[in-house]
């Protein structure tokens, strides 16, 4: 039990100087969060400064602000919106911790960490920090779909936390990791958060609904606070976080249809505690450790913002985002926080670590704190100049991916969840794990197996190894062969279902287009396969043999990529040409009052397009006067124009800096978002 007279002196002098700081900053324009954690290193006990608070009532009070504004977080995001950006942040969240966890166990071993210390290395720097980025997005005021995307992200790398940290527990302990407990620890998981959700359902909607009619703001206060805490106590209790139980807290309330008056009551206590969480992440930086660990902070500094940036930025452009996006998802991500605190803390008490470790975590953590809102307000930038540097073919591929993905989830669900589609996903678990077992199996065995070898036949310890890794290879041979085998049939059913193939006897269309989405679409089965694979295996394989396998089987396929997004070129180029006649005769029959909808027609006989969409430049359109390049549409809106239609002269695929004209019809192709959003810039404003 904390003294009252330490509680008040704590907070005192925390609110104070964190004031005092937090002025400082908004005055050189300055994110708020940099002066908050200024403060916490003003108040902590490493600076000799006479203003030290007491770092364990702070770091309690800290707790409350993490739940806050995990609470907070969860009041934007119903569960029907979550559940809708699961998949893609799901997949994005899997490729990016198991990259990331590799990278930080190789980081280790290459500073002569010990195997334990090295695999705790990657598990602190794979989970991003949902905090931060709470509070540098509100400050920075980012809504819509990137934030849909980065907060589904985050929420699935906290379930991959909650899963890393059973699984270092049972490494550390020396009790082993066996495939029946970690589908235990999967079904307590699963099984705890549908029975929060479910129960949740049928009452705190209910519950929420008949407090706010009551119309009195400080009952409707305490009652979410309350039902906050509680939430993030039952989850605490079942050994989860308490930031995931805020957070599916929120998310209930927000079925209630009155979460805007619960979140504006909410922010003013949440602003305070979550100012304090920050102080309590300042307090923490020790300046002697960081001397004398400079190396490795600054090596794992930047592994954390440039694998985050390349890795989620990837993940979430191949599930179907936009380049503008995926790059801001991934320069918002590019930070680590409380769960690294927690993990580092697991691997002391567990011993299974040294104690620089504790003090690295936190370091790297402090500087991707500081560098995460520049990232972010800078991320718009890059974006465009990563649009504007693709090669001509990537930027045809980037406008229409979107599309066909759109295409893909809008088929008949007979075509894309069919029995086969099952069946291939379930083999390609099946030789993952065949394989997984294969390599640990015979790395686990060897010692043991090669002296047995060396006693009974009289072999040599060398040539008994040797033969031990030859016979693992030829046992693992065939599971490797069988995931490649799978993934191009997944991704080939996959394809169909997105482009359907023409009878037997007829042109073929959408053979280009289909022949890109299949290569990427083993992109992205390998990606979900063999990073997970390699980051599981490469502790017990050593040497750089997993990572080279993955590595030349996607040069491989980025060869076939690019020659297929060649192709992909000439198919669009030729179907502009088409676009063009059909907007020239659209026109026509508008003024003969004969229109039939030919521009229409051009998706059927141009699959792998999307469908274009004609849009006409009024005189007073802001795009009047202005070069493609000016406008930057399709790295605003992820929309690209294909063809122009003007009098006294058409223009398939136009270069970036043809003028537009008051008459311009323009043919977009792109997602429905994407071609919307493109609209919005290219209409007039309303009167």
């Amino acid at each position: 039990m904390h003294d009252p007279h330490a509680l008040l002196k704590a907070i005192a002098v925390v609110l104070c100087v964190a004031a005092v700081t937090t002025v400082l900053f908004q005055r050189l324009r300055q994110p708020v969060v940099l002066g908050y954690i200024l403060a916490g290193l003003i108040v902590g006990p490493y600076l000799p400064i006479p203003l030290v608070a007491d770092a364990s009532v702070v770091h309690t009070l800290s707790e409350l602000g993490v739940i806050l504004l995990m609470f907070s977080l969860g009041l934007e995001f119903s569960l029907r919106k979550l559940f809708a950006v699961g998949p893609t942040a799901g997949l994005t969240a899997i490729i990016q911790c198991s990259l990331m966890i590799w990278l930080g166990f190789v980081v280790g071993r290459a500073f002569g960490w010990t195997t334990r210390e090295s695999i705790f290395t990657g598990a602190l720097i794979a989970i991003s920090s949902t905090t931060i980025i709470a509070k540098a997005f509100d400050e920075q005021g980012i809504k819509g779909r990137l934030r849909e995307l980065v907060v589904g992200v985050l929420i699935v790398e906290d379930l991959i936390a909650i899963l890393l940290m059973a699984m270092l527990t049972a490494i550390s302990t020396g009790s082993g990791l066996s495939a029946g407990g970690l589908a235990l620890t999967i079904g307590r998981l699963g099984a705890f958060l549908v029975g929060l959700v479910v129960v949740g359902l049928l009452v705190v909607p209910r519950v929420m609904r008949a407090v706010v009619r009551l119309n009195r703001p400080e009952t409707t206060l305490v009652a979410s606070v309350g039902l906050c805490f509680a939430v993030a106590l039952l989850a605490q209790a079942f050994g989860y976080s308490v930031a995931l139980g805020a957070f599916l807290a929120g998310s209930l309330v927000a079925e209630s249809g009155v979460e805007k008056e619960v979140e504006h009551l909410v922010q003013p206590v949440r602003d305070m505690f979550a100012a304090v969480f920050f102080v309590s992440v300042g307090m923490l930086i020790d300046p002697a450790l960081i001397s004398k660990h400079w190396v490795a902070i600054v090596v794992l500094t930047g592994v954390v913002i440039v694998g985050k940036i390349f890795s989620v930025s990837l993940g979430a452009f191949l599930t179907g985002n936009g380049t503008r996006t995926s790059v801001q998802a991934g320069m918002s991500l590019a930070q680590i926080g409380e769960f690294s605190f927690i993990i580092a803390s697991l691997g002391l008490t567990l011993n299974a670590t040294g104690e620089f470790l504790y003090p690295v975590a936190v370091a790297v953590s402090a500087i991707t704190t500081l560098t995460t809102p520049m990232l972010i307000r800078s991320s718009g930038t890059v974006a465009s100049f990563v649009d504007r540097k693709l090669p001509k073919p990537l930027q045809t591929f980037v406008a229409l991916y979107g599309s066909w993905l759109e295409q893909l989830r809008e088929a008949p669900p007979r075509q894309t969840r069919g029995a086969s589609v099952r069946r291939l996903v379930g083999l390609l678990v099946v030789d993952a794990a065949l394989l997984v077992g294969v390599v640990i199996g015979s790395s686990l065995s060897l010692r043991k197996i090669s002296v047995l070898l060396e006693e009974q036949m009289g072999l040599s310890r060398g040539l008994a190894e040797k033969l031990i890794i030859g016979g693992a290879v030829v046992l693992a041979l065939p599971f490797l062969v069988g995931i490649i085998r799978v993934a191009r049939r997944l991704a080939g059913e996959l394809a169909a279902a997105a482009l359907p193939v023409r009878a037997a006897g007829t042109t073929d269309l959408a053979a280009a287009p289909r022949r890109v989405l299949l290569v990427t679409l083993q992109v992205i089965i390998l990606l979900l396969v063999g990073v997970p694979v390699v980051a599981i295996t490469q502790p017990f394989l050593g040497g750089i043999a997993g990572p080279l396998i993955v590595l030349t089987l996607l040069v491989a396929l980025g060869v076939a990529f690019w020659r297929s997004a060649t192709n992909l070129q000439g198919h669009v180029r030729a179907g502009a040409q088409v676009i063009v006649e059909a907007l020239a005769a659209q026109s026509h029959a508008k003024v003969s009052g004969t229109e039939h909808g030919t521009l229409e027609k051009t998706h059927q006989l141009l699959p792998g397009l999307g469908t274009p969409t004609p849009v006409r430049l009024e005189e007073a359109s802001p795009a009047v006067g202005k070069t493609l390049a000016d406008l930057n549409l399709r790295g605003l809106t992820g929309a690209t124009v294909l063809a122009i239609h003007r009098e006294g002269g058409d223009l398939s695929i136009p270069t970036a800096w043809e003028v537009l004209k008051p008459g311009d019809v323009l043919a977009l192709a792109g997602t429905h978002a994407a071609v919307e959003a493109a609209k919005g810039l290219l209409m007039p404003a309303p009167s």
